[in-house]
């Protein structure tokens, strides 16, 4: 078993910052040091030893820098908690864009928007060279919502590449049957997909709905709205960019409710961009029910969060299952961490079920669980 975990992003956004931050923030730390942390020690790995080894991006003030520089770089505007972040040795090389690019996002203040770079786009091969002459064993996607080719592009060369994939966008590969066969085939491992946030609105409104579910409470309707002003929800101001983040989040809440609701009784969704929150993202969740009796009641929720460094709380643990399955030699889906770390895995369970799937598979052990739902229809 290498000590390394050695990984490439596709994406130097805000995401990608608060994970490479983290890396640094928490490396060599240990006991009380370890707070903000899942698992300090996730089956033999800490966070120091998760390398980033290979980037891509698109922005010309991002691409040619290292790693460490290009993090900080505008559009981004997370949220800095550690500012003294050693060199990678990993330069940022010039990504494809495809869908990866808003048109609506062109003539906006260049310290919100990406400027791409003026550079000749690789193609499959190029990026195939990169991923193995950096020795990059796992892929991660960081790409806008809605990159649908820029997503299959690089899944088609993690697959050459002969890398694991984590798909931390709401771009359906993990759960696409035929996607999830082709990573079986090659034995690569993969994640995804559509990251949940440590602490945020999707696992705060399933944790609550399974609660009105166990306490006998009947859900009649739901809304989740989020606002934020970031580049994730600058992009998702173009709705045609929308349709799998809905379904997305919509799924992950539905599969956990007593009775499935009708279309008309459940919103969930982004819902505006007001750009001086930055990163800082404003979820609004409210809940109607009837208690004993049929008696009405309702809840009303403000979560106010820092968007990027909530997922990377889970990406920096989502990397070392994904490092455990290639140890293990395992290809196609990683079951329980794909349920517990996504919102739309191929196979939806409750959040207990799923963190003990995942708890199982990080000691090496194996629980028989059955799904509840399968977020694949």
């Amino acid at each position: 078993m290498s000590n390394s975990i050695r990984v490439a992003i596709i994406g130097v956004g805000n995401c990608a910052s608060s994970l490479v931050q983290g890396i640094a923030h928490y490396s060599g730390s240990s006991g009380g040091e370890s707070v903000g942390l899942m698992h300090a020690n996730l089956g033999g790995y800490r966070p120091c030893d998760i390398q980033v080894v290979a980037a891509f991006d698109i922005d010309r003030r991002k691409v040619g820098l290292d790693v460490a520089q290009a993090i900080f770089a505008k559009p981004n505007c997370t949220k800095v908690f550690c500012a003294d972040v050693p060199a990678t040795g990993a330069i940022v090389r010039m990504g494809r864009i495809l869908d990866g690019f808003s048109d609506h996002m062109a003539d906006l203040p260049d310290d919100r928007t990406f400027l791409p770079a003026d550079r000749p786009q690789p193609d499959q091969d190029d990026v195939v060279a990169e991923l193995k002459k950096s020795g990059a064993e796992i892929l991660l996607n960081y790409l806008p919502v809605g990159s649908q080719e820029a997503t299959e592009f690089y899944a088609e060369c993690a697959l050459d590449a002969g890398c694991a994939f984590i798909n931390n966008i709401p771009v359906f590969i993990a759960s696409d049957p035929a996607w999830a066969a082709r990573f079986r085939a090659k034995r690569l491992p993969i994640i995804g997909d559509d990251i949940k946030s440590q602490l945020g609105a999707t696992i705060v409104h399933r944790v609550l709905t399974d609660l009105f579910k166990k306490r006998g409470v009947d859900l009649q309707r739901t809304y989740q709205l989020n606002t934020g002003g970031n580049t994730d929800f600058l992009n998702m101001k173009n709705i045609d960019r929308l349709k799998s983040k809905k379904i997305s989040k919509t799924e992950a809440v539905q599969s956990v409710t007593e009775a499935r609701l009708n279309e008309e009784d459940i919103h969930i969704g982004p819902s505006d961009y007001v750009a001086w929150q930055e990163d800082n993202k404003v979820a609004f969740i409210r809940m109607e029910g009837r208690l004993f009796g049929g008696v009405p009641m309702n809840m009303e929720i403000r979560l106010s969060v820092e968007d990027s460094p909530n997922s990377a709380g889970v990406a920096i643990d989502s990397i070392r299952c994904c490092k455990l399955a290639l140890d293990r030699g395992l290809g196609g889906i990683i079951e329980g961490p794909s349920a517990y770390f996504c919102k739309h895995p191929p196979q939806q369970y409750t959040d207990d079920d799923a963190w003990n799937l995942t708890e199982a598979f990080i000691r090496g052990e194996t629980i028989l669980a059955q799904p509840e739902v399968d977020a694949a229809e």
